[in-house]
């Protein structure tokens, strides 16, 4: 009986009022929301990147050069925890997502491959060089047929087919790993990730045409778990 007097009168009633540590009678420390990691990363410079050629669905893979960058791309990574990773089902986006994840030491960590995220179809002129296309049809033309939104090449995908796709896709499976406070690893396409850049980032249709990721070069976004960004930032690898 007289413990619960000395508890009573030392701690104030059992129950109404704030919810106080017993101990120190200061209020509780609550858990901080978990952020999540997105990092959405080009794959390294192709074969055809390379010899200035349209690639879309072609399957080329890394130059050395972009085995080098994939391998830069991993060291950027190093202190970097992933639970997960996607990528497309061409060999140059797969190859620097194996690139990486061997270099930062993940490589039994789940990885999805879907064509959702390809890059986009270039259709006829896949397979070109872009300096003999330009000169064949204008540097104009070929520059809206690269950069504009709704503007496809003949026979192929615009961004906005590409993202007609694409961000189902991210949104769906990608974000929802986000929300369950998953850190997330994609290895893509420049313009399969312009069109989730595009998205997360809310840019205008013309803003989109000034958009250029660079390969090999890993972009880093934080996540509250109500899916606000918190920060966004540019990996640059070492030379």
């Amino acid at each position: 009986m007289s413990v619960s007097l000395t508890l009573l009168a030392t701690h104030g009633p059992l129950r109404g009022g704030p919810v106080r540590d017993f101990f120190s009678g200061k209020p509780p420390r609550l858990a901080e929301p978990k952020m999540s990691t997105l990092v959405l990363l080009r794959h390294g410079e192709s074969q055809w990147n390379l010899e200035n050629r349209f690639t879309g669905w072609v399957d080329v893979d890394l130059s050395p050069r972009g085995v080098e960058e994939a391998r830069k791309a991993g060291k950027a990574l190093k202190n970097f925890k992933f639970d997960k990773a996607y990528t497309s089902v061409l060999l140059r986006a797969i190859h620097t997502l194996d690139i990486v994840l061997e270099e930062i030491g993940q490589k039994n960590i789940s990885v999805i491959k879907d064509k959702s995220l390809n890059e986009r179809h270039y259709g006829d002129l896949q397979g070109l060089n872009k300096t003999e296309t330009a000169q064949k049809y204008g540097e104009k033309q070929v520059h809206i047929w690269r950069r504009s939104y709704d503007v496809a090449p003949p026979g192929g995908e615009s961004l906005k087919d590409t993202a007609a796709r694409t961000l189902p896709f991210f949104k769906k499976f990608i974000l929802e790993d986000i929300r369950k406070g998953l850190n997330v690893l994609v290895s893509a396409h420049g313009n399969s990730l312009r069109a989730v850049v595009m998205d997360l980032d809310q840019l205008t249709q013309e803003q989109v045409m000034e958009l250029n990721l660079a390969t090999g070069v890993p972009l880093v976004y934080e996540f509250d778990p109500d899916l606000k960004i918190l920060s966004k930032s540019t990996l640059t690898p070492n030379p």
